[in-house]
């Protein structure tokens, strides 16, 4: 028999994450729209504006995706003119992803979203930090459980 009695839905971590993470993508669309790219693009562009020039599975590891799910929406970053897509020289089954000009331009026009989750949380940039290494922190030890299996 379980210590813990049913949840309702408010009371499941779970929802609370999901939730939020859709509240954060309904905040953020507006500027992403003027950007040009959707929050997954966001997040990969992310990880190139971090260390460019990665291959498909590293980008794909990072975000926690399969390379399959991530192919397309490489493709769709290429033909907007953010990324470049080429075979890796040393190993030519590997595809390394390169930031462009146009890629990398909009990394100053990404700081917006920080902003706008400072005004929209009204949290500080404290608060907002504290916050993201306790779910950070839930995340890896999540992962970590599953690939223990």
């Amino acid at each position: 028999m379980s210590a813990i009695p049913p949840l309702s839905l408010d009371q499941h971590l779970c929802y609370s994450l999901y939730s939020t993470s859709l509240a954060i993508g309904r905040a953020y669309k507006p500027m992403l729209d003027a950007m040009g790219i959707t929050y997954p693009q966001y997040l990969v562009l992310s990880v190139l504006w971090e260390k460019d020039n990665l291959p498909v599975g590293m980008i794909a590891d990072r975000l926690l995706l399969e390379s399959s799910t991530l192919t397309p929406l490489l493709k769709r970053l290429e033909a907007s003119g953010m990324v470049r897509r080429t075979r890796n020289p040393e190993d030519e089954r590997q595809v390394l992803i390169q930031l462009t000009e146009k890629g990398r331009a909009l990394h100053a026009r990404s700081v917006c979203l920080a902003e706008t989750m400072l005004e929209t949380s009204g949290l500080s940039i404290a608060q907002i930090g504290a916050l993201n290494d306790q779910v950070r922190s839930l995340r890896d030890s999540v992962v970590a459980a599953l690939n223990g299996r």
